[in-house]
């Protein structure tokens, strides 16, 4: 099992960046994939971001290519979401999450493990 806290949310005026963190207890980190998933107000969790266990490979929404990075450091048991070019639409909880399968990363399905959730607002 393994337990996940997200850091690093905050409010941010639009064309800023922010880094998000979400780090895990245990020991086997790296025998997960992980993924960032955001959801606002009103709407459904969607997906934003996945990362491979050993971090060679990674995958991004549609609406964060080009902006967002996902990468993770299994010495230290983190995985981050660097945030660039914030746009209002962004704003949501944004939620980091753990996978035992390296497969269906990109749907909620797909993850054993969530955190908490850290709050990204963005101001126009």
């Amino acid at each position: 099992q393994v337990q996940l806290v997200e850091s690093g949310g905050g409010l941010v005026q639009a064309g800023g960046s922010l880094r998000l963190s979400c780090a895990a207890s245990g020991r086997t980190f790296s025998s997960y994939a992980m993924g960032w998933f955001r959801q606002a107000p009103g709407k459904e969790r969607g997906f934003v971001a996945a990362i491979s266990r050993s971090g060679a490979s990674t995958w991004n929404a549609d609406s964060v290519k080009g902006r967002f990075t996902i990468s993770r450091d299994n010495a230290k048991n983190t995985v981050y979401l660097q945030m660039n070019s914030l746009k209002p639409e962004d704003t949501a909880v944004y939620y980091c999450a753990a996978a035992n399968s390296g497969s269906n990363l990109a749907v909620r399905d797909g993850y054993d493990y969530w955190g908490q959730g850290t709050q990204v607002t963005v101001s126009s």
